[in-house]
Parts: structure tokens; C-alpha cells; sequence
């Protein structure tokens, strides 16, 4: 009897240490479904149960591949800066590096701040669409459909800002022996970037591109405080001369077209009254502390003078397109009037002789009181 009083309280105590175990293993159990349920009620948001989880540190937005981040969004604050430079010598060698390390000097560029930041954004936003362009763009593509794409995506970019100039660009296909330009304008609170570059598929415009290219970075490096402006223009004439090309056989000597010109660029307004000619002996004017300036440069194989193509062509600065856009229609007959009454420019397209070949690349700098910035400098040009 003893043995089996031995063995039923064995067995007893078995029991109760098995039921204690899965006892154990409900009380997890039911933890656990506890947990998942306050995580659920959490992430509902209701607020009503649980502890709420901890907001993870989100880190910089990433621009997509097709660019609709806002550039304000990407870089709250403060936008990524243009190439800076200090300023070249003057003409009797005298060094411009005081500049940078006086504080006379920064306390103005720093009291300028804003202003500098809407040209960094909008020059932000100049690159990503360019880039964007530089991506899809190809042969057989109709001019409307780049036009279209390229300002979508500036809209996006800039928040519905708008931008600032026309495009001026004929209906029909893009070939693969085409030149094609692309100038537009970006602004944020009416701090305008003006950039334009030219595209081309035939590798045997290559030359041409590489010389108007040289001919507005010598533009670009001769541009200071107190230069005169024809100073700039016959650096820029010298280096665009000194090229030649060859195209289909044939060799042409580089001209720089004598009736287009760089300019100040002021608040709203793209052509601000200076003028940066790209050939010697214009205008005498200098360059002043705080300025802005549009540095372009235009080659030609042709004259190099260009003229107005108003028989064929009557394309307005700010392209009817965009009066779509907002819903307009039966403008056409208005638009006619105001430009008959010169309260509108007619901007038709320019035209060199038959079968010349023409390329522009232009970027926008700012004098600053420290130093000068390339405001829409990429990695592209």
C-alpha cells in the first residue's frame, strides 16, 4: 500500500507540475495576443489602449526617378549652393580674396541671405528638370511632347510657381541631324534662373558644342565686380573664334552671333538693362556688387547675325500653351491686339542663313558680396 501511495503521490505531483507548465504557457500566450493588440490599437491610432509606439526618425527625402519632390521638400532651409568662385584679379593684378575673410563684406552677403536661397532653389530645381530631359529626350520625339514634359515637371519641382519664359519651340518631329536648344527659366519669389543648353545626337556637332561651351565658362571666369562689359564680350569673341569645324565634309570658322547678348537678370524682370555682348567694343558699362547676370553665348557657322522669322512663325515669350493650362480659351484674337499696341513683345523665333548651324549654352551667376556663384552649375555643364 505504501508503494502505491508512493506512486499516486508521484503521480499527483506529475500532474501538478505538467498543469503548472501549461498554465505558464497560456499566461505567454495570452500576453503576446495582448501585445499584438495594443500594436494594432497603436497603429489604428484610436489612442484609447496601449502605449504608443515611438515615431521612428525619418531621414532626408530622396528625389523620385521621375522628379515631383518639391525642391523645398528635399532641402528644407537651405538649398545646395552653385559652383563659387573668388574673384579674379583686377586688371592692374590687384587680388580680390580680401573678399572672402572681410567682415564688412560677409555681414552684406549674409544680409542677402534670402535672396540667395531663392536663386539656390530655383537653380536646384534648373538642374533636376535638365537632368530629367537629358534622360528621355531622343529622335522622333515631337517638339510639343518635350515642351510639355520638360514644364510639368518644373511645375512640380517649383510648387506651381510657373516659370517665367516661353519656349520656343516648332511644331514637328526631333531628328537625329537636329541641333536642339532648350532655354527656360525657373524662378521662386521672382528670383529668376535663365540656363540654356543644346542638345545633339550626331556626334559630328560635337566641335560646335564644345566651342560655344568654352566661350560662355571664359564669360563666366572673366565676370567680376568692376569689370567693364566689353571687356567680357571680346574674351568670349577670342575663345569662340579660335575654333573651327568640320561638318559632312565641309569646314567652317565659329562665329559668335554679334546681335545676341548675355544681360542682368532683376527682380521680375529677365532683362534687367545691362547688356553683356559676346563680341569687343559694345557697351563700357561695368559690373556692380549684388548683381545678377545671365552669361550666354551663341555660335554660328552662318553670318552670325540673326533676324526675325515673323512670316512663318508668331510664338509669343510666355507660350499660349500655358493659357490652356489655366483654362483660357478665345485669347488668340486679345493676344494679337495687345502686341499691336506693344503692351506685349512678339518673340518670334531668330533665323542665320540656310544651312547654318547654331548652339547656345547659358547659365546664370550671382555677384555676391564675397565671392561669385555659378547658381545653375551641375554636374551636366
Amino acid at each position: 500500500m505504501a508503494g502505491v501511495e508512493e506512486a499516486a503521490a508521484s503521480g499527483s505531483h506529475l500532474n501538478a507540475a505538467s498543469m503548472a507548465k501549461e498554465t505558464a504557457k497560456k499566461k505567454r500566450r495570452k500576453k503576446k495576443s495582448k501585445g499584438k493588440e495594443r500594436d494594432n490599437d497603436d497603429e489604428c491610432g484610436d489612442g484609447t489602449t496601449g502605449k504608443k509606439k515611438k515615431k521612428k526618425k525619418r531621414g532626408p527625402k530622396a528625389q523620385t526617378d521621375l522628379p515631383s519632390v518639391p525642391i523645398y521638400d528635399l532641402y528644407p532651409n537651405v538649398f545646395p549652393k552653385g559652383q563659387e568662385y573668388e574673384y579674379p584679379p583686377t586688371q592692374d593684378g590687384q587680388t580680390a580674396a580680401w573678399r572672402i575673410t572681410s567682415e564688412e563684406k560677409r555681414a552684406l552677403d549674409q544680409a542677402s541671405e534670402e535672396i540667395w536661397n531663392d536663386f539656390q532653389e530655383a537653380g536646384e530645381a534648373h538642374q533636376q528638370v535638365r537632368k530629367y530631359v537629358m534622360s528621355w529626350i531622343k529622335p522622333g520625339m515631337t517638339m510639343i511632347e518635350i515642351s510639355e514634359k520638360l514644364e510639368d515637371c518644373s511645375r512640380k519641382l517649383i510648387k506651381e510657381n510657373g516659370l517665367n519664359a516661353g519656349l520656343a519651340f516648332p511644331t514637328g518631329l526631333l531628328q537625329y541631324d537636329d541641333i536642339c536648344k532648350i532655354d527656360f527659366r525657373t524662378h521662386i519669389s521672382s528670383r529668376i534662373i535663365d540656363c540654356a543648353f543644346t542638345i545633339t545626337f550626331n556626334p559630328k556637332y560635337d566641335t560646335l558644342l564644345k566651342a560655344v561651351k568654352d566661350a560662355t565658362n571664359t564669360g563666366i571666369k572673366c565676370a567680376r565686380i568692376d569689370v567693364r562689359l566689353c571687356d567680357v564680350g571680346e574674351a568670349i569673341q577670342e575663345v569662340m573664334e579660335s575654333y573651327e569645324v568640320e561638318i559632312d565634309g565641309m569646314t567652317y570658322q565659329v562665329k559668335p552671333i554679334h546681335n545676341l547678348n548675355g544681360h542682368s537678370i532683376g527682380q521680375y524682370r529677365i532683362h534687367a538693362g545691362k547688356t553683356v555682348s559676346i563680341v569687343k567694343g559694345r557697351e563700357t558699362t561695368r559690373m556692380e556688387e549684388g548683381e545678377v547676370y545671365a552669361i550666354e553665348t551663341f555660335d554660328s557657322t552662318g553670318r552670325g547675325v540673326v533676324h526675325d522669322d515673323m512670316k512663318n512663325f508668331g510664338t509669343l515669350a510666355f507660350c499660349c500653351r500655358w493659357l490652356d493650362h489655366l483654362g483660357e480659351s478665345k485669347y488668340l484674337m486679345a493676344l494679337k491686339n495687345l502686341c499691336d499696341l506693344d503692351i506685349v513683345d512678339p518673340y518670334p523665333p531668330l533665323c542665320d542663313i540656310k544651312e547654318s548651324y547654331k548652339a547656345q549654352f547659358e547659365h546664370t551667376i550671382l555677384l555676391r558680396p564675397t565671392c561669385k556663384e555659378v547658381v545653375s552649375r551641375g554636374d551636366d555643364y
